[in-house]
Protein backbone atom coordinates (compact mmCIF):
# COMPACT_ATOMS: atom_id res chain seq x y z
CA UNK A 1 0.00 0.00 0.00
CA UNK A 2 1.00 3.54 -1.13
CA UNK A 3 0.69 6.94 0.79
CA UNK A 4 -0.90 8.70 -2.25
CA UNK A 5 0.43 12.51 -1.76
CA UNK A 6 -2.02 15.39 -2.88
CA UNK A 7 0.51 16.36 -5.26
CA UNK A 8 1.21 12.57 -7.28
CA UNK A 9 -2.61 12.99 -7.11
CA UNK A 10 -2.96 16.60 -9.24
CA UNK A 11 -0.57 14.97 -11.48
CA UNK A 12 -2.64 11.81 -12.30
CA UNK A 13 -3.88 11.89 -15.29
CA UNK A 14 -6.92 9.91 -15.01
CA UNK A 15 -7.76 12.53 -12.55
CA UNK A 16 -7.09 15.71 -14.73
CA UNK A 17 -9.24 14.01 -16.82
CA UNK A 18 -12.41 13.62 -14.45
CA UNK A 19 -11.81 17.51 -13.58
CA UNK A 20 -12.24 18.67 -16.43
CA UNK A 21 -15.01 16.56 -17.81
CA UNK A 22 -17.07 17.06 -15.29
CA UNK A 23 -16.69 21.03 -15.21
CA UNK A 24 -17.46 20.54 -19.06
CA UNK A 25 -20.46 18.99 -18.70
CA UNK A 26 -21.32 21.51 -15.72
CA UNK A 27 -20.56 24.08 -17.84
CA UNK A 28 -23.39 22.95 -20.64
CA UNK A 29 -25.65 23.20 -18.11
CA UNK A 30 -25.22 26.97 -17.19
CA UNK A 31 -23.29 26.19 -13.61
CA UNK A 32 -20.34 28.41 -12.24
CA UNK A 33 -16.65 27.25 -12.67
CA UNK A 34 -16.12 23.71 -10.99
CA UNK A 35 -12.70 23.01 -12.14
CA UNK A 36 -8.93 23.23 -10.95
CA UNK A 37 -9.53 26.73 -9.66
CA UNK A 38 -12.36 25.41 -7.70
CA UNK A 39 -10.98 22.18 -6.50
CA UNK A 40 -7.55 23.75 -5.81
CA UNK A 41 -8.65 26.79 -3.69
CA UNK A 42 -11.03 24.12 -1.57
CA UNK A 43 -8.56 21.95 -1.10
CA UNK A 44 -6.03 24.98 0.10
CA UNK A 45 -8.72 25.76 2.62
CA UNK A 46 -9.53 22.60 4.34
CA UNK A 47 -6.11 21.77 4.56
CA UNK A 48 -5.78 24.81 6.08
CA UNK A 49 -8.29 24.08 8.43
CA UNK A 50 -7.43 21.00 10.12
CA UNK A 51 -3.76 22.36 10.12
CA UNK A 52 -4.29 24.87 11.96
CA UNK A 53 -6.36 23.36 14.48
CA UNK A 54 -3.60 21.01 15.06
CA UNK A 55 -4.53 17.68 13.14
CA UNK A 56 -2.01 15.64 12.39
CA UNK A 57 0.22 15.96 8.75
CA UNK A 58 -1.41 12.83 7.59
CA UNK A 59 -4.93 14.31 8.31
CA UNK A 60 -4.26 17.04 6.30
CA UNK A 61 -2.99 15.43 3.10
CA UNK A 62 -5.97 13.46 3.36
CA UNK A 63 -8.53 16.10 3.59
CA UNK A 64 -6.70 17.99 0.37
CA UNK A 65 -7.17 14.49 -1.30
CA UNK A 66 -10.56 14.70 -0.64
CA UNK A 67 -11.21 17.89 -1.52
CA UNK A 68 -9.64 17.74 -4.61
CA UNK A 69 -11.81 14.69 -5.71
CA UNK A 70 -15.20 16.01 -3.99
CA UNK A 71 -16.88 16.92 -7.35
CA UNK A 72 -16.16 14.28 -9.77
CA UNK A 73 -19.25 12.89 -9.36
CA UNK A 74 -20.64 15.28 -11.21
CA UNK A 75 -19.46 13.43 -14.27
CA UNK A 76 -22.28 10.95 -13.36
CA UNK A 77 -24.94 13.33 -12.96
CA UNK A 78 -25.09 16.81 -10.55
CA UNK A 79 -27.78 15.24 -8.69
CA UNK A 80 -26.22 13.19 -5.57
CA UNK A 81 -22.44 13.94 -7.21
CA UNK A 82 -21.92 13.42 -3.49
CA UNK A 83 -22.32 10.09 -3.25
CA UNK A 84 -21.58 8.99 -7.02
CA UNK A 85 -18.52 10.91 -6.71
CA UNK A 86 -17.46 9.15 -3.30
CA UNK A 87 -17.67 6.05 -5.24
CA UNK A 88 -15.81 6.72 -8.09
CA UNK A 89 -13.17 7.94 -5.61
CA UNK A 90 -13.11 4.59 -3.88
CA UNK A 91 -12.25 2.94 -7.18
CA UNK A 92 -9.81 5.32 -8.27
CA UNK A 93 -8.01 5.19 -4.96
CA UNK A 94 -8.37 1.82 -4.58
CA UNK A 95 -6.46 1.74 -8.04
CA UNK A 96 -3.72 3.62 -6.78
CA UNK A 97 -3.48 0.99 -3.52
CA UNK A 98 -4.30 3.25 -0.92
CA UNK A 99 -4.98 1.56 2.41
CA UNK A 100 -8.46 1.20 3.04
CA UNK A 101 -8.03 3.18 6.72
CA UNK A 102 -7.12 6.15 4.51
CA UNK A 103 -9.62 5.85 1.49
CA UNK A 104 -12.32 5.76 3.92
CA UNK A 105 -12.29 9.23 5.84
CA UNK A 106 -11.91 10.65 2.12
CA UNK A 107 -14.89 8.65 0.68
CA UNK A 108 -17.13 9.90 4.11
CA UNK A 109 -15.85 13.67 3.36
CA UNK A 110 -16.80 13.43 -0.33
CA UNK A 111 -20.38 11.77 0.31
CA UNK A 112 -21.02 13.67 3.02
CA UNK A 113 -19.81 17.40 1.81
CA UNK A 114 -23.50 18.89 -0.11
CA UNK A 115 -26.37 20.39 1.47
CA UNK A 116 -29.49 18.27 1.47
CA UNK A 117 -28.02 15.06 1.87
CA UNK A 118 -24.45 15.65 3.93
CA UNK A 119 -23.74 16.12 7.40
CA UNK A 120 -20.64 16.95 8.60
CA UNK A 121 -19.74 13.16 10.04
CA UNK A 122 -16.28 13.91 10.57
CA UNK A 123 -13.36 16.31 10.83
CA UNK A 124 -12.58 16.24 7.36
CA UNK A 125 -16.23 15.92 6.15
CA UNK A 126 -16.38 19.24 8.23
CA UNK A 127 -13.58 20.82 6.93
CA UNK A 128 -14.53 20.11 3.41
CA UNK A 129 -18.08 21.49 3.99
CA UNK A 130 -16.82 24.71 5.10
CA UNK A 131 -14.21 25.18 2.28
CA UNK A 132 -16.38 23.75 -0.36
CA UNK A 133 -19.19 26.77 0.26
CA UNK A 134 -16.97 29.60 1.04
CA UNK A 135 -16.16 29.44 -2.43
CA UNK A 136 -17.64 32.28 -3.78
CA UNK A 137 -16.53 34.69 -6.00
CA UNK A 138 -16.47 36.79 -9.16
CA UNK A 139 -13.81 34.31 -11.36
CA UNK A 140 -16.31 31.67 -10.90
CA UNK A 141 -19.05 33.25 -13.17
CA UNK A 142 -18.57 32.10 -16.91
CA UNK A 143 -21.91 34.40 -18.26
CA UNK A 144 -20.02 37.64 -19.67
CA UNK A 145 -23.44 39.04 -20.36
CA UNK A 146 -24.33 41.00 -17.30
CA UNK A 147 -27.83 41.08 -18.51
CA UNK A 148 -28.82 37.72 -18.88
CA UNK A 149 -27.39 36.70 -15.12
CA UNK A 150 -29.49 34.57 -12.85
CA UNK A 151 -29.24 34.73 -9.44
CA UNK A 152 -26.60 32.70 -8.95
CA UNK A 153 -24.38 34.37 -11.44
CA UNK A 154 -25.59 37.27 -9.21
CA UNK A 155 -24.40 36.36 -6.53
CA UNK A 156 -21.18 35.03 -7.63
CA UNK A 157 -20.23 37.53 -9.46
CA UNK A 158 -20.74 40.40 -6.83
CA UNK A 159 -17.89 38.86 -4.08
CA UNK A 160 -14.69 40.47 -5.02
CA UNK A 161 -12.50 38.94 -1.85
CA UNK A 162 -13.98 36.05 -0.09
CA UNK A 163 -11.57 35.15 3.16
CA UNK A 164 -12.07 32.05 5.74
CA UNK A 165 -10.53 32.31 8.70
CA UNK A 166 -9.55 30.82 12.09
CA UNK A 167 -9.05 33.11 14.97
CA UNK A 168 -6.15 33.34 16.75
CA UNK A 169 -7.83 31.20 20.51
CA UNK A 170 -9.12 28.42 17.77
CA UNK A 171 -12.85 29.53 19.03
CA UNK A 172 -14.33 30.98 16.00
CA UNK A 173 -14.06 30.51 12.00
CA UNK A 174 -15.22 33.52 10.34
CA UNK A 175 -16.30 33.83 6.18
CA UNK A 176 -15.76 37.23 5.05
CA UNK A 177 -17.33 38.22 2.31
CA UNK A 178 -16.35 41.87 0.47
CA UNK A 179 -19.51 42.60 -1.97
CA UNK A 180 -20.47 45.04 -5.02
CA UNK A 181 -24.58 45.03 -4.28
CA UNK A 182 -24.67 46.67 -8.12
CA UNK A 183 -24.85 43.08 -9.05
CA UNK A 184 -26.35 41.16 -5.85
CA UNK A 185 -28.04 42.14 -2.49
CA UNK A 186 -27.71 40.51 0.85
CA UNK A 187 -30.67 38.39 0.21
CA UNK A 188 -29.97 37.35 -2.66
CA UNK A 189 -26.87 35.85 -1.38
CA UNK A 190 -29.18 34.31 1.49
CA UNK A 191 -31.93 33.04 -0.94
CA UNK A 192 -29.53 30.59 -2.84
CA UNK A 193 -27.16 29.97 0.12
CA UNK A 194 -28.86 30.15 3.36
CA UNK A 195 -28.85 25.92 3.26
CA UNK A 196 -25.16 25.76 2.57
CA UNK A 197 -24.56 28.50 5.82
CA UNK A 198 -26.32 26.29 8.11
CA UNK A 199 -24.38 23.59 7.19
CA UNK A 200 -21.37 25.18 8.17
CA UNK A 201 -22.46 26.23 11.27
CA UNK A 202 -23.10 22.66 11.71
CA UNK A 203 -19.61 21.95 10.03
CA UNK A 204 -18.03 24.56 12.22
CA UNK A 205 -19.40 22.84 15.58
CA UNK A 206 -18.20 19.47 14.61
CA UNK A 207 -14.61 20.90 14.77
CA UNK A 208 -15.12 22.96 18.47
CA UNK A 209 -15.96 26.28 16.57
CA UNK A 210 -18.47 28.80 16.29
CA UNK A 211 -19.25 29.98 12.75
CA UNK A 212 -19.47 33.36 11.76
CA UNK A 213 -20.77 35.07 8.35
CA UNK A 214 -19.46 39.07 7.51
CA UNK A 215 -20.56 40.60 4.54
CA UNK A 216 -18.78 44.29 4.18
CA UNK A 217 -17.80 44.24 7.72
CA UNK A 218 -21.22 43.38 9.17
CA UNK A 219 -22.05 40.28 10.72
CA UNK A 220 -25.04 38.44 9.03
CA UNK A 221 -24.66 35.23 10.86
Amino acid sequence: MNPITYEELQANQAVHTYIAMEDEGLSALGYTEHSFAHVTQVAERAGYILETLGYPERTVELVKIASYLHDIGNIVNRVNHSQSGAIMAFSLLSGMNMPPEEITPIIMAIGNHDEGTGQPVSALAAALILADKSDVRRSRVRNTDKTTFDIHDRVNYSVLKSELKINEAHTLIKLKLKVDTQYGSVMDYFSIFMERMMLCRKAAQTLGLDFKLMMNEQQMI
